[in-house]
């Protein structure tokens, strides 16, 4: 059976990371740029980042929260072994919904980002 839970171990949580994952391969996406780089360690590993240009911590913690749970209902989806960075861009919409994330997501994932 296939976990669904986002575990500490698959968060990207120290600035030497996030570093590392900012230098692989750029897809960019009407309101997400994702980041997709080799990890040595067998597991997907996510990163977020949104910044204040899109607005005041509640708006960001929303957004944050939906791509996390994208990340953990899609995860066997995406390519093993990789670091996943997903910035949110200033001009994605606090007002977004959860199943806009999803559409854009996966045709990116889909199209553009594989093994």
């Amino acid at each position: 059976m296939v976990s669904r839970t986002f575990q500490k171990k698959e968060k990207l949580r120290k600035k030497k990371e996030f570093s590392q994952a900012g230098r692989g391969t750029r897809f960019d996406s009407k309101n997400f740029i994702v980041l997709v780089s080799h990890n040595p360690l067998g597991i997907r590993r996510l990163g977020l980042t949104v910044s204040k240009k899109v607005g005041k911590a509640v708006k960001r913690n929303r957004i944050k929260r939906l791509l996390r749970e994208f990340f953990r209902l899609h995860k066997e989806k995406m390519p093993e072994s990789k670091d996943i960075l997903i910035i949110a861009r200033k001009r994605v919409s606090h007002e977004i919904r959860y199943t806009e994330i999803v559409t854009e997501l996966e045709k990116l994932f889909r199209e553009k980002v594989r093994s």
